[in-house]
């Protein structure tokens, strides 16, 4: 846990006074919901019943045969129900914003998934859902666009700054200050002002205890490494949660190397070129200029763009107990395919860059080792972006064929109602 919303020198809850009494009644809420039993077994029938936990832990003997290295598992949060680990923090945040009394709830999100999880969550619980997404994002991850609507969610376009990611949060605070007496803003990653971190690690460390659990199921496995993708966090701080405080196993996050070295290039704030500095609600490391504005960002995965990083992970990494490196888009696609073809696999963009991660990491350590990989989420979601990078031409060209055929249908229809 922080002490009083700091991890050493990061966290904290530096926002305007209009928020500092939700976040501090968030908090106290919160706190007390972890200590009810009532509450905990509800989470705890929710993961079981509607989410599928616990996601299975696959060995990956096909990987690692090719490898050549360390004994490759695989934790498949992609099972999850809305297919990612961003039903975790989703549910539980859900529960307590109903246990509050919250009429509804905003969200923000990047890749889309935690906007899915959200307008899933609150379907399923009877809440009124509003997700705000930046308009480049909704580009690139429209099919979770239809699955929000699909849900009930409304989804708001926000069209200032980059339209990503940042821009998203921005929005959702905007709405929050004005709104939070009925409002609960179910914030998706181990960020912003405290007690987010707090409690979405809190929620997303089902991940880590699941897998402890499973490894000792496999004749006792105690791992040598685990990795994880990181962009603001949660699937990382919540893989990892277990082990924080052991000297072993290696704990390896994953950052978007993007198109390589320089400005707007990448989103590595720990490998790179991040800053301390104060954005959103909290202090941490920023990829910013040096008035300390948020810069540009790349990355071929729209949930690894992000040009901060959760305050918890920031410490960690400072500490030396959390090791990072740096994935570039071209890492994270052969990484994509490997998987796909040695064990059925469709790893997400964000996924990817661990599993490339991963592979490097199972060479360096050699046979008997063993490295675990969280797979937190299922590629569909990436096909306009996988299928154009990987299959480009034929791509292209089955999407204008469907627009042409579409187009085709339309006109058909229109001269048969003129008729």
């Amino acid at each position: 846990m922080s002490d009083r919303g700091f991890f050493g020198d990061y966290g904290g809850r530096y926002v305007a006074e209009v928020l500092r009494g939700p976040l501090e009644h968030l908090e106290a809420e919160f706190q007390k919901a972890m200590a009810d039993p009532e509450y905990l077994a509800d989470l705890e029938a929710f993961n079981r019943e509607y989410i599928g936990r616990p996601t299975p832990l696959l060995p990956a003997g096909n990987a690692s045969a090719a490898i050549g290295g360390a004994d490759i598992y695989i934790k498949l949060e992609g099972l999850a129900n809305t297919g990612a680990h961003k039903i975790n923090n989703a549910a539980g945040q859900a529960l307590l914003a109903k246990r509050m009394g919250k009429k509804r709830i905003i969200a923000e999100t990047g890749a889309g998934q935690h906007g899915v999880a959200t307008a899933a969550a609150c379907a399923r619980l009877g809440i009124e859902c509003v997700v705000y997404m930046g308009e480049e994002d909704i580009r690139r991850q429209h099919p979770n666009v239809y699955w929000m609507e699909l849900f009930g969610a409304e989804v708001r376009p926000v069209s200032s700054g980059s339209r990503t990611l940042k821009d998203a949060v921005n929005a959702a605070l905007r709405d929050w200050a004005s709104s939070w007496e009925h409002t609960h803003y179910l914030l998706g990653s181990a960020l912003g002002p405290a007690p987010y971190p707090d409690m979405v690690r809190e929620f997303q460390s089902v991940i880590g205890r699941e897998t402890r659990v499973q490894l000792a199921e496999c004749g006792g496995i105690e791992p040598d490494a685990l990795v994880a993708c990181v962009g603001g966090g949660s699937n990382a701080i919540g893989f990892f949660e277990p082990y924080l405080e052991d000297s072993r196993p290696i704990l390896l996050g994953a950052e978007a190397g993007g198109r390589g070295p320089g400005e707007g290039n990448n989103a590595s704030r720990m490998t790179g070129d991040g800053k301390v500095g104060v954005v959103q609600g909290y202090k941490s490391r920023f990829l910013t200029d040096e008035d300390g504005q948020v810069l540009p960002t790349h990355s071929i995965s729209a949930g690894l763009d992000y040009a901060g990083i959760g305050p918890q992970l920031a410490d960690l990494g400072e500490s030396g107990r959390i090791r990072f490196v740096s994935v570039r888009d071209d890492e994270a696609l052969d990484a994509l395919k490997f998987f796909a073809r040695k064990e059925g696999l469709i790893f997400a963009m964000e996924s990817a860059h661990a599993g490339a991660a991963a592979i490097v990491l199972a060479r360096d350590l050699g046979p008997g080792k063993t490295v675990v990989v969280n797979m937190s989420g299922r590629g569909d979601k990436d096909i306009f972006i996988s299928a154009a990078a990987l299959d480009g031409l034929s791509w292209r060209s089955f999407l204008k064929e469907e627009s042409e055929g579409e187009a085709g249908s339309e006109k058909g229809r229109s001269r048969e109602l003129e008729a």
